[in-house]
């Protein structure tokens, strides 16, 4: 009969792809590469017991996902209560590690924030986009967008030269926004996924703009901004995936604008495409650097 720490590797294999490894069976929180994952990264995580039915539980911290393993059905009710007492376990200090991460995270980027300088106007991802820097800041080679919670510096996206981004490791995105521009009582506020989409923004209307970062951050941040700032006029500016819904993956930038906006009670709105834009553009950034390249000389 094979073992349960063999068994429960195999589970982790199963999601996560190879592993060289057998699981610590000591009923604490352990981190591990994901296969896939950017070399040096942790991202996985895992728990595992072995008193009573053998259970554990295991998730990405990068992908937000988790689940829960045991190695068969309780016989009795003292059972079936162990094992929800060990999943209950495991939810906690999972939820403790998480909380964990978000504070070291969050005092890490409020160090590189304050000690960062002014953001060079002509690092190449600014030219590139064909935005102004509007207070970020930079260190090295490095822009830093500061991500916004309950007026605290929590996280930081690093952006390179070559556009490639990251966050701090651990660090909150849920419910956070990079702002731009002061959000006025009574006036309009847009609210976007990514920062130089909301740059594009700014400078074309003038109007306060915050940044979730990604589509999937809309609803949070939306929903934040309103118990935020009750007043003014959240306009939901989505990306339009076209690309993807050609390809019959669905649109997530418009079903999560929409989604968001219904949610916070707020307007959307979309760019709007002329007929010869490549379906590959999606977002308002995209939008204003086609329409500079094929304007008349």
């Amino acid at each position: 009969m094979t073992d349960p720490m063999t068994l429960f590797r195999d589970e982790l294999v199963a999601t996560f792809g190879p592993l060289n490894w057998l699981p610590e069976p000591d009923g604490q929180i352990h981190r591990f590469h994901v296969p896939g994952d950017r070399t040096g990264s942790r991202n996985g995580w895992y728990v595992l017991y072995l008193d009573g039915i053998a259970s554990g539980a295991f998730g990405s911290w990068k992908a937000g996902s988790s689940r829960t393993w045991s190695s068969r059905e309780p016989a009795d009710y003292r059972e079936a209560e162990q094992l929800r007492q060990r999943i209950e376990q495991a939810r906690q200090q999972r939820e403790a590690e998480r909380q964990r991460q978000q504070q070291a995270a969050a005092e890490r980027a409020g160090r590189l924030w304050r000690a960062a300088g002014s953001a060079d106007p002509a690092h190449p991802y600014l030219i590139a986009k064909g935005v102004k820097a509007h207070g970020l800041r930079q260190r090295g080679d490095e822009l830093l967008v500061p991500l916004i919670h309950v007026g605290r510096v929590v996280n930081l996206q690093r952006i390179a030269q070559d556009g490639a981004k990251r966050f701090l490791f651990g660090g909150r995105v849920a419910g956070c926004y990079s702002p731009i521009g002061t959000i006025e009582p009574g006036g309009l506020l847009y609210v976007c996924e990514g920062w130089a989409t909301g740059a594009t923004i700014r400078e074309h209307t003038g109007a306060a703009v915050a940044c979730a970062m990604n589509a999937g951050n809309l609803l949070d941040a939306g929903r934040q901004l309103r118990r935020l700032y009750p007043d003014p006029q959240l306009v939901f500016a989505g990306d339009d995936d076209r690309q993807t819904a050609a390809e019959g993956k669905g649109n997530p930038g418009r079903t999560a604008a929409n989604a968001a906006a219904v949610a916070a009670g707020g307007q959307v709105v979309f760019p709007v495409w002329p007929a010869d834009a490549p379906l590959s553009l999606s977002d308002f950034n995209d939008l204003a650097a086609w329409r500079a390249s094929h304007e008349p000389a």
